[in-house]
């Protein structure tokens, strides 16, 4: 055969006559999409996916089926392919019935692989899965006990019975591997010369520290405060997260892998920021939200009246404020939860909460707001701060006025109105109000900020109008939210920071993944098998003191609450040539070529592989592979048309031998619709 020579995207190349593009492309380095080819078997051009143009060719081409001509011009990027390929994966999407990943992964603001590292807790493998979280959050222990756990309000189980006690599993291997005495710790890659300064230590900072440093970095983390963990550490009681028994260590952790940690340091106070940025290569602002929001009602400036966030802080730091025997709590999240039960353990007699809407709409977890009542905790609902009067500059009494349910708001929750002339009053020696933080920015006064006073910084990049400075967590764009909101940016930006370093910034985008709906899923199939239940301290014990309320689960327990997940995602998606092309188009919009469906169903006649029609494509390879290279031929195509699907063709036990010492039928499906089981 000659030698021919051929330019790709603009790269000449050699190949042999006879050859096609996709063959000469494959041979020097350059990718082509495609799903219906193999080398082993005769071409077939099923899937339209490896579309290039040639210039003076009038039309496409399909470069697997196409032979190159010598001295031909060929892309495979230009606008008429990439609209052409859209349409071909929207297309082949459309009809694509799948979960590319489990819901709960989805549902995680840091991406965490719940479904994976759950797996290999019911396995017994608590430091893999520990490695498994730590891809995507470098504090498990802790997060595991504080998160109010997104992913498990999308977990499929619920429609069983209950969702996967996913946190608490989390919590359960971290502490496992914490005090194996050979925890796992991440490979730091070669040093890369570049000087990284982080502003914050709180789960921001601390998360984007830890994953720069695993790239090579050198990083050092400042925060205004005597110790690291932000929020974790000063906003969060000690009955719900240990210091020193869990945060501290995880801290330590993070240091054992080369971060230095600065204590006691702000800016504007020990060195301008103009002097912090020429220190370092690039900067990451993550100082979190530490000023408590007001209430604007009359008397919030009276003795006795703190913000939510200053009380807990006074009580960790072991100089609590005085609140006397009657404390009011103002506000139905977490933080109010954790201020009123923190109340009651300093031994306030009467502890009222004040909420404005229902309990049905109140956003804190409802295991926090069980256990509150459990320990004492009176609930005023219905009810808003109508004037907080005093006595000699001090909390006297709080007149409420009473409150019933309106129109739905924004948020989408019924907006509180007030009854006309209904009032009320509770004696009080003191006020707390959590109903939310906000950030002070002050010393930042060349970054950029938002309307509502926080740091404005680019979703994708991270980046503020500072190039070389990059923001996350509560003080940037929408303001304060939860601790694996800011861990989620933080890994994502440490993303964007390393490219950028690098001299090409790789802004992040969320990527493309096919997802079912539950109501097209047969629940029924899975017997019932309830939660498992967290043990806790009795209240009457547990509110006499601050040491940890919950008891941890037994090895028991984990094992089984792990075993119960559905294992929703695709056993195939990290090798899936159908995601991994699709999540390289720009926009992706399957649903608008929605349509009728091929008839779906998932069956195991070989025994040792099950086929899920409804992950595919009708590349045919399997049936080609089983054919042409295998020379078996026990799967065909069945029935005609649009109904066409792939079965097979033989179920006899000599059939069901040889598939068990074949499997190439399934090591060559480009979709996960085949999976070998055992």
């Amino acid at each position: 055969m000659s030698q021919i020579t051929v330019t790709i995207d603009g790269r000449q190349v050699t190949g042999q006559a006879g050859e096609t593009i996709l063959q000469i492309a494959r041979k020097n380095g350059i990718e082509i999409p495609t799903l219906c080819y193999d080398e082993r078997v005769k071409i077939y051009g099923a899937c339209g996916v490896c579309l290039v143009e040639g210039e003076g060719m009038p039309k496409l081409m399909r470069s697997c089926a196409t032979e190159a001509r010598d001295g031909a011009v060929y892309h495979t990027d230009t606008p008429r392919v990439k609209k052409a390929r859209r349409i071909a994966f929207e297309l082949l999407m459309s009809d694509h019935e799948g979960d590319c990943l489990g819901p709960c992964k989805l549902n995680c603001p840091a991406g965490t692989d719940c479904q994976a590292y759950v797996k290999q807790i019911a396995l017994g493998n608590d430091t893999e899965a520990v490695k498994i979280i730590k891809e995507h959050l470098p504090l498990p222990a802790s997060i595991g006990r504080v998160c109010p756990h997104p992913c498990e309000k999308a977990c499929r189980r619920q429609y069983v019975e209950e969702p996967i006690s996913i946190a608490y599993l989390k919590y359960f291997a971290a502490d496992n591997d914490l005090f194996s005495g050979k925890k796992f710790m991440p490979e730091v890659a070669p040093e890369t010369g570049k000087k990284i300064g982080v502003i914050g230590g709180g789960p921001g900072g601390l998360t984007a520290a830890y994953f720069l440093r695993k790239k090579g970095h050198d990083v050092t983390v400042y925060d205004q405060m005597p110790h690291m963990g932000g929020m974790l550490r000063y906003g969060i009681p000690e009955y719900r997260l240990p210091k020193d028994g869990i945060l501290q260590k995880e801290i330590d952790s993070i240091a054992e892998m080369g971060v230095k940690l600065v204590p006691n340091y702000k800016i504007g106070r020990e060195e301008s920021f103009e002097d912090f940025r020429a220190r370092h290569d690039a900067t990451v602002i993550a100082v979190g939200a530490w000023t408590s929001s007001a209430m604007r009602c009359p008397g919030e400036d009276l003795t006795g009246v703190y913000g939510g966030i200053d009380f807990l802080r006074s009580v960790i730091e072991g100089d609590p404020v005085p609140i006397g025997k009657n404390v009011a709590i103002v506000g139905g999240g977490n933080t109010a939860m954790d201020a009123c039960r923190t109340a009651v353990r300093l031994g306030a007699e009467n502890v009222y909460v004040i909420y404005r809407r229902t309990e049905a709409e109140m956003p804190a977890e409802e295991i926090e707001i069980a256990e509150a009542r459990e320990e004492g905790v009176q609930f005023k609902f219905l009810c808003a701060p109508a004037e907080i009067r005093g006595e000699d500059g001090h909390v006297k009494e709080m007149k409420l006025q009473r409150m019933e349910l309106g129109e739905p708001d924004a948020s989408g929750r019924r907006r509180p109105v007030p009854v006309e002339g209904a009032f009320e009053t509770v004696e009080l020696d003191s006020v707390i109000a959590a109903i939310g933080q906000y950030a002070d920015v002050t010393g930042f006064d060349a970054v950029e900020k938002t309307k509502r006073g926080t740091i404005m910084a680019d979703e994708s990049t991270f980046r503020t109008n500072l190039p070389d400075v990059f923001a996350v967590g509560d003080a940037t764009n929408r303001g304060a939210s939860i601790a694996i909101e800011a861990i989620g940016e933080a890994g994502k930006a440490a993303d964007v920071i390393d490219s950028w370093l690098a001299g090409h910034e790789v802004p992040y985008k969320k990527p493309f993944v096919s997802e079912r709906k539950p109501e097209d899923i047969d629940f029924s199939k899975w017997e019932s098998a309830p939660r498992a239940k967290m043990p806790v301290r009795p209240a009457a014990e547990r509110r006499t003191d601050f040491a940890q309320v919950n008891c941890g689960f037994t090895e028991e327990q984990a094992r089984r609450e792990a075993a119960r997940c559905l294992e929703c995602g695709c056993h195939d998606y990290q090798d899936c040539r159908l995601i991994r092309f699709s999540q390289r188009e720009e926009i992706l919009e399957p649903a608008r070529l929605a349509g009728e469906k091929h008839p779906r169903f998932t069956e195991k006649k070989l025994g040792v592989i099950e086929r899920d029609q409804g992950k595919c494509v009708l590349c045919n390879l399997c049936v080609r592979v089983c054919s042409e290279e295998v020379g078996a031929g026990i799967l065909g195509l069945v029935d005609r048309g649009f109904a066409t699907v792939i079965r097979p063709e033989f179920d006899t036990p000599e059939t069901i031998a040889r598939c068990a010492d074949c499997k190439k039928c399934a090591e060559a499906c480009p979709t996960g619709a085949l999976k070998i089981l055992g």
